[in-house]
């Protein structure tokens, strides 16, 4: 009888640890909505015999306080270019191996060595693009061409801002001809006071606007360039300006935190991301720019020489990139809290 129920057991943890090694590894996903398409997600389930589940965020401030709040289930992250440097600097960064990534040589220089990561040690560039305003040419008139459109009193419940803190203080400081990147208290308060006075104006604070585009729920939308591009698909009359005053520019990029489960994983997703055919895939889903040359060549002429997925020299001189301001983000979430409590 003991031998029976010896070999019963032994049978039952056979089933149990057989069951176990035949699940599939899953990658876990956090990143923008709509930036990884079902197309590259099956593409490399197939490929590699596993499960990617995708999550996603509304701003980098979102993605930040989950991980400082000890979200451990992530495998891949994809934070703007300011917020790589933060999260480096919380320590809530994997180093990548390059080994386990050889398409790394497909990345242009252009987007590498940047200041948030200047070795490029813990993040891979994804895409890139810009932050301006969508406009439905069909009803905006004369077309937009400065922030200033987004206090015109005509256009009261018509538009929506950014719901993003940099990216909409970003705004109204270029609109007073002032830095993104500025540590002014002066300047802060300036554009918080002019955020105020146009919140009786803003129909909703929103950072997906391609749906508000879409389905004509708003004229026009303070947005970042994919939004808009994607929009215009199914509304072609909705056009983008970046404005006069200039904007914000940024690189989303992949990075891996700390606490991924799937280390190895994440690095073969990195280097599928970065096949030439599969990075296609990514600017003709997103809209952004790829940083993969020889993507180019993947991609229908329209979006090889789109002149707002890849500006013009002078229109590339009035942008910045956001930066990490240190101890001084408190004084922009102060500004945010007191704009969006009014």
């Amino acid at each position: 009888m003991h031998n029976r129920y010896l070999l019963l057991v032994l049978i039952l943890l056979t089933f149990f640890i057989g069951d176990g090694v035949g699940q599939k590894q899953q990658l876990n996903v956090f990143t923008w909505a709509g930036y990884v398409s079902d197309d590259i997600r099956e593409g490399f389930e197939k490929e590699f015999g596993v499960t990617v589940l995708v999550d996603t965020y509304a701003s980098n401030e979102d993605l930040l306080t989950k991980l400082l709040a000890g979200a451990t289930g992530y495998d891949i992250i994809m934070p703007s270019d300011y917020m790589v440097s933060i999260l480096i600097k919380q320590n809530l960064l994997e180093a990548l191996n390059r080994d386990n990534i050889p398409n790394f040589q497909n990345i242009s220089p252009l987007f590498l060595g940047k200041y948030f990561d200047t070795e490029n040690q813990y993040s891979i560039p994804y895409t890139f693009g810009t932050a301006g305003i969508a406009y439905d040419s069909a009803v905006v008139s004369p077309a937009p061409d400065s922030w200033a459109v987004l206090w015109d009193a005509q256009y009261k419940n018509q538009f929506s801002m950014l719901d993003d803190q940099r990216e909409t203080i970003g705004a109204a400081l270029k609109f007073l001809g002032y830095s993104l990147n500025t540590t002014d208290l002066e300047e802060i308060k300036a554009a918080k006071e002019k955020l105020i006075a146009q919140k009786p104006l803003v129909k909703q604070y929103k950072s997906e606007a391609e749906e508000l585009l879409i389905a004509g729920d708003v004229v026009m939308a303070h947005c970042w360039s994919g939004d808009a591009f994607r929009a215009t698909e199914t509304r072609p009359t909705i056009q983008y300006v970046i404005p006069k005053e200039g904007s914000s520019q940024f690189i989303d990029a992949v990075c891996i935190p700390k606490s991924a489960p799937h280390k190895a994983l994440a690095e073969q997703f990195i280097n599928y991301l970065l096949r030439p055919e599969v990075n296609a895939k990514i600017t003709a889903f997103t809209k952004y720019g790829t940083c993969v040359p020889t993507a180019k060549e993947f991609l229908p002429e329209h979006l090889r020489e789109h002149k707002f997925i890849y500006p013009p020299k002078e229109v590339l001189e009035s942008l910045e990139w956001l930066r990490d301001p240190g101890d001084f983000t408190r004084h922009y979430d102060r500004a945010w809290e007191e704009i969006k409590a009014k």
